[in-house]
């Protein structure tokens, strides 16, 4: 699985009720498995608690970091005990490919249809929204990056660089820093990308390898700016007011809610992904987490003021100024050779 971004940190295995605000007698149950620490915790009070009430039903969780192995070997069996994974999108894309995942009946799940149809898979659907954005420190910088062509540009913005250490949204940036348009990115032009990175590469003191170390980074001042996760950069922020970040030019990403082939409870498990993804629970989201609802619908409920609106990665204003993610192009052979070649680009 991808490295999962934001402030999430993952926990043990773990499981654990929310169903106390169920009936006594609920009529039925589902496992959920999503990635722990608090973002769990949030998505438990925003959206788990009150479809567990509204559904009439146990909701059982499980956490774990990478879902892969054991959507893998859960499917495999013909008996998996997990009912809905909330994974990245690559996969549920991979997953489905596979036969690992039951494919979707929209039919049946009105709010996943009503959804844009750029924010589901055939077996998947999105649950919330985070950025890769740009970091940066307003005391130690003259003139502060708004793109990744300032980043890039390291004789008028001068100052220490810090980026991920991996393909996945840093070849983006590259092409972004070389005129690609937002919505030219795919299928990535994945030469380029790497000729644009060569160009930089001197410049990156630190490539970071987790959401925390690209905060502390930015927290301590080691770095001026640095690719980092929002949620990582909203924290910072608020600790330390001279650092900030900016939307424009973001990669916008999402985890995606799917249920495992042969789910031991499909049909409440389907029940409960239409549910979760309403846009009155989405809207619940954004009151414990500075993760965006994956339901744009949510925007439109009224909970969600246009001040919060504004700090949050999928909201129309921000979504309008960032570059949806091709999980699909990542997950494909092109994808696949690309992730090889950063290995030996970083040798």
């Amino acid at each position: 699985m991808i490295s999962m971004p934001r402030l999430r940190p993952f926990a043990m295995t773990l499981a654990l009720s929310v169903a106390s605000m169920a009936p006594a007698l609920a009529a039925g149950k589902i496992t959920f498995v999503s990635q722990g620490g608090t973002y769990q915790e949030a998505q438990t009070k925003a959206i788990l608690d009150p479809a567990a009430k509204e559904l009439g039903i146990t909701i059982n969780q499980d956490s774990i970091p990478d879902a892969w192995p054991q959507i893998k070997a859960q499917a495999a069996t013909g008996k998996p005990i997990w009912d809905v994974v909330d994974t990245p999108t690559s996969n549920c894309l991979r997953g489905g490919r596979e036969g690992l995942l039951e494919k979707l009946d929209f039919s049946k799940i009105p709010n996943a249809a009503a959804m844009p149809e750029k924010y589901r898979t055939p077996y998947s659907v999105a649950y919330e929204f985070y950025s890769t954005v740009i970091g940066y420190n307003k005391k130690t910088l003259k003139k502060v990056p708004q793109s990744w062509a300032d980043f890039w540009n390291v004789k008028a913005f001068p100052g220490t660089r810090a980026l991920r250490n991996d393909p996945q949204t840093v070849l983006e940036a590259a092409l972004l820093a070389d005129g690609v348009s937002r919505d030219k990115l795919y299928p990535l032009d994945v030469d380029r990308a790497f000729k644009k990175l060569q160009q930089i590469k001197p410049d990156i003191t630190v490539w970071w390898t987790s959401g925390g170390q690209s905060a502390q980074l930015l927290h301590d001042g080691e770095v001026d700016m640095t690719m980092i996760w929002n949620g990582r950069a909203s924290a910072v922020r608020k600790d330390a007011p001279d650092v900030d970040f900016t939307f424009n030019d973001g990669i916008l990403q999402n985890t995606q809610l799917c249920v495992l082939k042969n789910a031991p409870n499909l049909n409440d498990a389907i029940r409960f992904l239409n549910t979760a993804i309403s846009p009155e629970l989405q809207a619940n989201l954004p009151l414990y987490i500075d993760y965006g609802p994956g339901n744009p619908a949510a925007f439109k409920t009224g909970k969600i003021t246009a001040k919060r609106a504004s700090e949050l990665p999928s909201s129309p204003e921000n979504a309008a100024k960032q570059a949806l993610m091709s999980e699909d192009w990542w997950a494909s052979d092109a994808g696949i050779q690309a992730k090889a070649r950063w290995l030996k680009f970083m040798q």
